[in-house]
């Protein structure tokens, strides 16, 4: 993301006093971006396009084509500086779509052109059976500091979490740009490379990435998407000449677009994000893991205490996290990280071993619970209110909702099951108040 927003600040220096939307055309233009469903909505590209020399353009126009290889590699996606991936044609089309409703009075096209369309296209197609879909995958990158190829983790889908993340910033940007004008690399420069203060997100603006998913449920209803992509298939089906849906086929498109909603709403609204393994670049798990008998009824909180600062971004908590890892492999002789999961400052949850792997968190109990370890030292400080928000709200009920929890599970300190002061006195007795907080023994 950072080259790319260098790469529109070079664009606007070329081409001063052009307006945003004006910019965004041109890049549209540039990259051929102009199907009959962009153009219902956005309109034509502008016959003159933006000054670009030879090699920029070529850069834009790689970077908003999005498509997915048959070896799995996903181009026309970024990394930003929060450690997800992004796609930039969803994200472009929503800030343009934001831009043209200063002129039109209201943002049309917001949801379909970021997120609806997809969502419509995962669905499978809709004259006879529906073709399940899943959403997904996520991928890694081949590197951190000098990101080239990403690859998918898992075979490809019709909606990656690269056009989830991008349609997700191209609504919440949409909506930005709508209220308030602003030079296109200066709003993304804004909503991607904010540097956070020790208190962390605490104490950060709105909008940032690493507010993405709480934003975006805060904007968009369920409902309200549903309808979108329902709206959206209609449109698409219009566009192409095919005849209108029959009212039987309403109905199964409508019950194919609520299941498919229920997944999305888990996966991207309701689950915090989680930096799946390899982006924070884990050594592989020694041996043969012991598999967990799911739904567990305890997840047990710790602190990590060496580091003892909270991480404050992506790279950090990525560092701390090897440096967990190798303490736990190297000089404790266990197979991977003991943690199931840990929590950063950064606005991320990181995956240790997860939901499926027994841990090696809390001695006698790891195969009853999840152990869930916080990033610092909390003996008399607390973590910010951010990080133990996505735990205690996002990452429990996410638990439970999948099936990894149940859904009266215990809650409790690493000390209440172990002789240590994990997870330190001031964060104890904060967890004391939290909901599913149990005084019993397991």
């Amino acid at each position: 993301m950072n080259n790319f927003i260098k790469a529109i600040e070079q664009v606007e220096s070329r081409n001063p006093g052009l307006e945003p939307v004006a910019m965004l055309r041109g890049l549209r233009r540039a990259a051929g971006l102009n199907d009959v469903f962009i153009q219902h909505f956005l309109g034509n590209t502008d016959p003159i396009g933006i000054s670009m020399d030879a090699s920029l353009s070529d850069y834009i126009v790689k970077a908003l084509r999005h498509r997915v290889t048959e070896d799995g590699k996903e181009e026309g996606v970024v990394l930003t500086p929060d450690g997800t991936t992004v796609a930039l044609r969803p994200l472009l089309l929503g800030i343009e779509a934001g831009l043209l409703s200063k002129t039109r009075g209201r943002v049309r096209g917001l949801y379909q052109l970021t997120l609806a369309k997809h969502l419509g296209l995962s669905i499978g197609h809709f004259h006879g059976s529906p073709l399940p879909r899943r959403l997904g995958p996520d991928g890694c990158w081949n590197s951190l500091r000098s990101p080239k190829v990403f690859s998918l983790s898992a075979d490809p889908s019709q909606v990656t979490a690269a056009l989830v993340n991008g349609g997700m910033d191209g609504v919440i940007l949409g909506m930005e740009v709508s209220a308030h004008s602003v030079k296109l690399s200066s709003l993304l420069s804004a909503y991607y490379c904010h540097r956070m203060e020790r208190d962390g997100l605490d104490g950060a603006p709105r909008p940032i990435s690493q507010r993405r998913r709480e934003i975006f449920r805060q904007l968009v209803q369920p409902p309200l998407l549903a309808r979108q992509v329902v709206r959206s298939i209609h449109l698409e089906q219009r566009l192409k000449g095919k005849p209108r849906m029959e009212t039987k086929e309403k109905k199964q498109l409508t019950v194919s677009v609520n299941k498919r909603l229920k997944e999305f709403v888990l996966r991207f609204m309701d689950c915090p994000t989680i930096v799946p393994r390899c982006m924070w670049r884990a050594e592989p798990y020694r041996g043969t893991p012991t598999p967990l008998s799911l739904p567990l009824s305890f997840m047990y909180i710790h602190h990590t205490s060496t580091p003892s600062e909270p991480c404050l971004t992506f790279e950090q908590c990525a560092a701390d996290m090897r440096s967990i890892q190798l303490f736990h492999q190297e000089i404790r002789g266990w197979d991977d990280i003991g943690y199931s999961f840990v929590a950063g400052s950064d606005g991320n949850i990181y995956e240790g071993r997860s939901w499926h792997k027994q841990g090696a968190h809390t001695l006698g109990h790891n195969a009853k619970g999840y152990g869930i370890a916080f990033i610092g030292d909390y003996s008399s400080v607390l973590p910010s209110q951010h990080s133990m928000e996505l735990v205690r709200d996002k990452l429990a009920t996410c638990a439970v909702s999948r099936g990894s929890l149940v859904a009266n599970f215990t809650l409790q300190g690493h000390r209440q099951v172990v002789n240590t002061s994990c997870p330190g006195d001031a964060f104890y007795n904060e967890i004391r108040t939290w909901e599913h907080f149990g005084e019993v023994s397991d």
